[in-house]
């Protein structure tokens, strides 16, 4: 009697304890949020987010609909605007003329303000310790079939720790601006940013970004998507004291992966397991930091475009970059074009199908600094290293090449070439 008549408190308990409002959660809907794709839904959001934030802290829940924005809106710290994603979704097949539509599809914040104003305020502010997840952003205005509609930023983060989470970027102009938000995580990210995807300064403790894929999910339209691959750019970098990027990929962009010095400082951190497919140019190093670009296990390609080269490092930089374990491959000019007075490096590295036009160009071109390529696979009979005049030390060593060893060397300073294997018939020495 005693054990049953104690159950029957427990599932009681439970039952009142399950059945109770939970005081640090907020539903949209309860301040007025109509989710209806043409009801402005701004003020409704903002006013349950501000509750929460003088709470101190909770989750503004925003149910299955579309929410119309006409305006902006500003998460305050500790606040966690979510909606129902736990993964990104997919949009393939729901597609009409213009383009996959977001309609029935969980959470869709429909954003319209600023259009043209690509300097306006973002659409979405998140401060220090708070969160975006779980939602699809989507620019119903923005122009499918021609050039872009300038937007400001969808997202940008500030203070620190802020997290975008399980967010899809269906059509964004620019995507988000990490800027000043050190420990930032962008985390399970997708979608087609046009104009840029990921723009990181002003970061003086570490920040992360993972699994995050850009692609022409949205348009492929002719004239649109020629225009993303001359002026997109999908991660740019300025100042980060140590960014680990882990798993991201971006299709279809001018630049892939950008480093630039800003007037804050420039970019030194760990790359793992990244990829650029059909960009002009996959990596593109303007400045880094002298502790260095660690770039391992990455996939490049480039064939599009009228100079498709997979890596440019170039004058201004005194950095290091280091690429490990990494295939280059596609149809392009050229593999890498190395100036600066940095280092340059490729180890255990395999380049395939350069100098498309059968110019005679060399996978490699180094015009200044320093070069180390060792322990490499180069994949075509075509020539592999040219060594500028200006060059100021270059290792060449351990590396198999593909027909006859082609290395120009013109530089005036120290050069070591050593130890690479040509493929040559049976019974022949190697160079």
């Amino acid at each position: 009697m005693k054990t049953k008549l104690a159950l029957m408190m427990f599932i009681g308990v439970a039952t009142l304890a399950a059945g109770a409002p939970n005081p640090d959660h907020y539903s949209v809907l309860d301040f007025g949020a109509k989710a209806d794709g043409k009801t402005d839904d701004t003020a409704a959001f903002q006013k349950a987010l501000d509750t929460a934030g003088q709470a101190g802290g909770g989750v503004v829940y925003a149910p299955r609909g579309d929410y119309f924005f006409s305006g902006h809106l500003n998460v305050p710290l500790g606040v966690v605007l979510e909606g129902v994603w736990q993964s990104v979704p997919s949009h393939s097949g729901l597609r009409d003329d213009n383009g996959p539509r977001p309609t029935d599809d969980g959470t869709t914040f429909l954003v319209t303000e600023n259009a043209g104003l690509e300097d306006g305020a973002p659409f979405i502010k998140l401060n220090t310790d708070s969160t975006l997840k779980g939602v699809v952003l989507f620019y119903p205005n923005q122009i499918q079939n021609d050039v872009p509609r300038p937007y400001p930023y969808a997202i940008a983060l500030r203070g620190d720790n802020a997290a975008v989470l399980e967010v899809e970027l269906l059509n964004p102009y620019n995507g988000i601006d990490a800027s000043y938000c050190g420990r930032h995580l962008i985390r399970d990210v997708q979608g087609q940013p046009l104009r840029r995807g990921i723009y990181v300064d002003a970061i003086y403790d570490i920040g992360r970004i993972e699994d995050v894929h850009f692609n022409p999910w949205w348009s492929m339209n002719k004239k649109l998507f020629k225009w993303q691959q001359t002026n997109g750019e999908a991660f740019i970098f300025g100042r980060s004291d140590w960014e680990y990027v882990f798993n991201t990929f971006c299709f279809g962009y001018g630049t892939g992966y950008k480093f630039i010095k800003t007037r804050t400082g420039d970019c030194n951190g760990n790359f793992l397991g990244i990829g650029a497919d059909d960009c002009d140019t996959a990596v593109k190093v303007e400045d880094c930091a002298p502790y260095g670009l660690l770039i391992a296990n990455g996939e490049f390609t480039s064939f599009h475009g009228p100079d498709p080269t997979m890596v440019r490092v170039e004058t201004n930089n005194v950095g290091s970059v280091r690429f490990s374990n990494c295939a280059f491959w596609g149809p392009c000019d050229q593999i890498a074009k190395i100036s600066g007075r940095g280092t340059v490096g490729f180890s255990d590295c395999t380049f395939v199908q350069w100098d498309r036009d059968r110019e005679g160009r060399y996978a490699i071109q180094a015009d200044d600094g320093t070069l180390l390529v060792q322990g490499c696979e180069f994949q075509e009979d075509r020539p592999q290293i040219e060594l500028g005049r200006d060059v100021r030390r270059a290792i060449v060593s351990n590396n198999i090449f593909t027909g006859k060893r082609r290395i120009a060397d013109d530089s005036k300073y120290s050069v070591d070439v050593h130890d690479n294997v040509s493929w040559r018939p049976k019974g022949r020495a190697g160079d």
